[in-house]
């Protein structure tokens, strides 16, 4: 035999075990996707399955939602008197508040619930209660809270009440408007 008969022979022994190589790397993906979904490991193709299982679907809380002013002339106000949830659901309500003075005015919100109980079990992680709120003559206001209902939460707990009440905070000097302010 030729040496040229023979690279050519090698040339196509080669180019066969590359296309064979090429073809086992897509047939992987199916067999990897058998493989998972009868394991139930690390199936990335079918993510759109997964569940929240932090959420407790079986039971569902009507949150009241209350505002008070104390010494300020604002209003305020949720924007929504209540909302229905699911314990471990992560939920955002809005209120509205509004400096009818004609001066600027600093405020502080405090949160209270009912019942008693129901604060060890309502976790905020987002509110305007969090920090002073300045604002300006005439000023309005959308302040969001972000907040889940612990699933710990006892059974015959089915209506919770957050209420804020702002109180003036007369020894803080008010900022300038669109400073020092959480929003």
């Amino acid at each position: 035999m030729s040496r040229d008969t023979e690279n050519r022979k090698l040339l196509w022994k080669l180019v066969t075990i590359a296309c064979a190589m090429f073809g086992f790397g897509f047939a992987l993906v199916p067999f990897y996707e058998q493989i998972c979904a009868a394991t139930g490991i690390n199936n990335l193709f079918n993510s759109g399955n997964a569940v929240n299982t932090q959420i407790d679907s079986s039971r569902t809380l009507t949150v009241e939602l209350d505002a008070n002013i104390n010494g300020l002339p604002w209003r305020f106000a949720p924007r929504e008197r209540t909302v229905r949830v699911h314990p471990g659901e992560l939920v955002q309500v809005a209120y509205m508040v509004r400096n009818n003075s004609d001066r600027p005015m600093v405020g502080q919100a405090v949160p209270s619930y009912g019942p008693q109980l129901a604060g060890k079990y309502f976790k905020k992680l987002d509110c305007f209660c969090f920090t002073q709120q300045t604002l300006a003559p005439g000023e309005a206001r959308v302040m969001p809270v972000l907040f889940v209902i612990d699933p710990a939460m006892p059974a015959e707990v089915g209506t919770v009440t957050l209420s804020y009440t702002f109180f003036e905070l007369k020894g803080a000097a008010a900022a300038p408007a669109g400073r020092g302010n959480a929003s």
